[in-house]
């Protein structure tokens, strides 16, 4: 994975407006969602670093994390965020991508 830079992160976000996607999403001891299917209609990038990102979804509602570090798009093209802390351990994850992740 590699660090976050607003901008970037942004437009990988902004590719997901108008569609329907699959989210991850998890903090460490306590929230975990996987695989609620939603139809993506804003979505927002915040703060100097950690970052916070917002997802609105079609019909009513958004899914925020904070804290987030670092991400990639990997080899199945789905995007997964992280936030580590200063010791590389992970805290919070947040992911999309076109089919559900694996149970």
């Amino acid at each position: 994975m590699k660090e976050i830079h607003s901008k970037d992160l942004a437009e990988a976000l902004a590719a997901y407006r108008g569609q329907e996607a699959y989210i991850h999403s998890e903090a460490t001891s306590f929230v975990f969602a996987r695989n609620f299917r939603i139809r993506i209609t804003d979505t927002a990038v915040a703060g100097e670093g950690p970052y916070r990102v917002g997802i609105r979804f079609e019909g009513q509602g958004w899914i925020r994390a904070e804290a987030l570090t670092h991400y990639e798009i990997d080899e199945q093209g789905r995007l997964l965020l992280a936030g580590h802390d200063e010791q590389g351990r992970m805290h919070v994850a947040l992911e999309l991508g076109k089919e559900p992740f694996p149970e």
